[in-house]
């Protein structure tokens, strides 16, 4: 709740333009959005245990895509499936020093009470949590980076910052918020340390001067991602890119990192891409990478051999909606349910509502 009121905040500008939007004092809103969030959950859960053992097999998929009007079957736009090798250029000592001397500025700050944690944390956080003032919700150990975890599950005071902690993310300062059980939650401040342009150049000339080597035939791209490449998503994964959207190899466009999508769009299947520079999004860092674009599928209509992930999916969510629709009805025909005058002649997308 406190996340997305800070984000109502932040994006209306002050708690006062809050209350002047949704025309209602804060407490009030909370308490409103709170039964929408409630509601919300219930729903969701309820509708995952009801179609949790909806599962479509190869041939209930046949026949359900068999029966579809020609002009229900998608439209599959061109989609591509590339593989990339990244590298993390040397970031300067001084700067590491610099950012560390930051941080621990801020706990000072915290610790003799000249400063609130949360506030540091909207002003200077790099992290996506920045606007809820560091704080990140309660999680379980796994949920975190062993380095993170390790740190914020043996904080125990909470008026303490922790000491500076390294990640593959750059370097945070935590604190305890609560602790509930096997859970806790903690905020912090994350600051990244920048690459310089000198770094920059000189990663990208090391991976220039790998992709002439594959493409002379010393070795392959495959083995160049895993031995050179320092992304863990795709490094031992001969450097196979993984939509995450969909658990697939494929990807639209849209769905590619844009400096990669501005690469493929003008390569040919077998091309492999001269070095550039990237935004890792996870990490908020830049990385330099050369991608090879593999395979190149042009926009069609979906069929059985080429989309059949897309029209399983497809079966499953007809059928979860037929397993929820036939669960409604029958919960209207013995629930008691005041319909307010005035709105007994809609159509109701359930049937029974009205006797």
């Amino acid at each position: 709740m406190d996340k997305r009121l800070n984000f109502f905040i932040a994006n209306l500008g002050s708690k006062e333009k809050v209350e002047e939007y949704f025309n209602k004092p804060l407490p009030q809103l909370r308490e409103q959005l709170m039964d929408v969030m409630r509601t919300s959950y219930i729903t969701d859960q309820v509708q995952s245990q009801l179609t949790k053992n909806v599962k479509g097999t190869p041939n209930e998929v046949r026949k359900y895509f068999d029966a579809l009007p020609e002009d229900s079957i998608p439209y599959i736009p061109m989609q591509v499936e590339a593989q990339i090798i990244s590298v993390n250029p040397v970031i300067p000592q001084q700067e590491i020093d610099d950012v560390k001397a930051r941080l621990r500025d801020y706990s000072d700050r915290v610790n003799k009470g000249e400063a609130e944690f949360s506030t540091l944390a909207i002003l200077y956080s790099e992290d996506g949590s920045s606007m809820q003032g560091g704080e990140l919700g309660f999680h379980n150990r796994a949920d975190f980076v062993p380095e993170f975890s390790n740190v914020a599950f043996n904080l125990n005071d909470p008026k303490k910052v922790s000491r500076i902690v390294e990640t593959e993310y750059g370097y945070h300062i935590i604190q305890l918020i609560e602790k509930r059980g096997d859970q806790v939650n903690v905020r912090h401040i994350l600051l990244t340390p920048k690459v310089s342009g000198k770094e920059l150049t000189d990663a990208t000339v090391k991976l220039d001067s790998l992709r002439k080597e594959i493409v002379a035939g010393k070795f392959t791209f495959d083995e160049a991602a895993r031995f050179v490449s320092q992304d863990k998503d795709t490094k031992n994964n001969r450097g196979v890119m993984m939509n995450m959207q969909n658990g697939s190899t494929r990807f639209e466009m849209q769905d590619l990192p844009p400096e990669v999508a501005r690469k493929v769009e003008l390569m040919q299947p077998g091309d492999i891409s001269e070095a550039f520079i990237m935004k890792d999004q996870k990490k908020n860092r830049d990385v330099v990478a050369i991608v090879k674009l593999t395979t190149r599928i042009p926009g069609h209509k979906a069929t059985l051999a080429d989309d059949f992930n897309l029209i399983k999916q497809m079966y499953e969510n007809h059928e979860k909606e037929k397993v929820i629709t036939r669960w409604v009805e029958q919960k209207i025909q013995d629930t008691y349910v005041k319909i307010s005058d005035g709105w007994d002649k809609c159509e109701f997308r359930y049937k029974g509502w009205i006797h």
